[in-house]
């Protein structure tokens, strides 16, 4: 894998008990999602019911094909649910195909538009160093496999990282999205970013 081990960060301590996040399990790379999640001290669990949302500090949708997992998602019955999920609070998640989803013109729960394969179809997968507001100075390894990048933004969304001078990493609210695979790499502070967000849900949920 690419990235340093060591810099992946202690699992979050902020919270009396380990946070428990999904991964969407319709199609792409889930298992590196859970593996990495349990790696930084969540219990990580696939999902593909409606049901498996409930109790769920946050969820996980992977990369893979924007179009699969759309269309999956149709035909579990996930795209309300999940929707009301966001909603309610909870974190989001979104990398690769996962930011399409969360985009403008498929789920709307992160106002973004997103442009696909934008940086070049398979042939153009390829790794880049990305320097992520919030993450330290240490540049983060970031493999982009037909990836997208954010073509557009609303007032509401903060750019956390550019590449090319396109925005590839953004977050509105609870929702975070990533145009590569940061489940790739042994450097896991973009998925320790996301569970600060489920942490910070789950604090004020109980203030």
């Amino acid at each position: 894998m690419a990235g340093k081990a060591e810099a992946t960060p202690p699992p979050d301590q902020s919270v009396d008990r380990p946070l428990r996040i999904g991964v969407l399990a319709i199609q792409g790379d889930f298992e590196a999602h859970v593996d990495a999640l349990r790696r930084l001290g969540a219990e990580a669990e696939e999902v593909r019911r409606p049901d498996q949302l409930a109790d769920l500090d946050g969820l996980v949708i992977p990369g893979g094909e924007s179009t699969t997992i759309r269309m999956g998602l149709q035909a579990y019955g996930l795209e309300q649910p999940l929707k009301d999920f966001a909603e309610g609070g909870q974190a989001v998640f979104g990398t690769c195909a996962g930011l399409i989803v969360l985009g403008r013109d498929h789920l709307g729960l992160i106002d973004i538009q997103a442009r696909r394969n934008a940086f070049g179809r398979q042939i153009r997968s390829f790794e880049a160093d990305v320097a992520i507001r919030g993450l330290g100075d240490e540049t983060l390894r970031a493999v982009f496999i037909r990836a997208p990048w954010i073509e557009s933004a609303g007032a509401g969304v903060e750019v956390l990282a550019e590449l090319e001078g396109r925005p590839v990493v953004g977050r509105e609210g609870n929702v975070l999205v990533a145009s590569f695979h940061p489940e790739l790499t042994d450097d896991l502070r973009l998925h320790a970013l996301f569970l600060a967000l489920a942490a910070e849900r789950e604090r004020t949920s109980h203030a």
